[in-house]
């Protein structure tokens, strides 16, 4: 029989809205990438719609399949983890580069230097 059918109801609306809000989400910070006009917006867009978006992505997930009881939900811990854990350090590392970067071109001195 198909998993679908057993699925109950409230489950499959919960999983719905879940999943919809974050393409949504994850849609919106796509699109602040193409329309903001600065690197630091820009950069800062995506990141916000990559946590969030995914976040609600990885909730529906675990709502359908506690509810279909096909397997356990770890899969879906350890993605929320590493994506919580890992984009605000890369948007980190990026505008920290984009600075250290500017600051060379005008020939400023860098935050390492001043505290020297």
């Amino acid at each position: 029989m198909n998993e679908i059918a057993d699925v109950p109801a409230f489950a499959m609306v919960a999983t719905a809205i879940f999943l919809v809000t974050g393409a949504a989400i994850t849609l919106v910070g796509a699109l602040g990438l193409l329309r903001l006009p600065t690197f630091y917006e820009r950069v800062h867009a995506p990141t916000l719609g990559t946590t969030l978006g995914t976040g609600l992505i990885v909730i529906a997930s675990m709502i359908y399949f506690t509810a279909t009881g096909a397997r356990p939900i770890l899969h879906e811990l350890l993605i929320l983890l590493f994506v919580t854990m890992t984009t605000p350090i890369t948007l980190m590392i990026l505008v920290r580069a984009a600075l250290s970067r500017e600051m060379a071109e005008r020939n400023e001195p860098s935050a390492e230097e001043l505290r020297n």
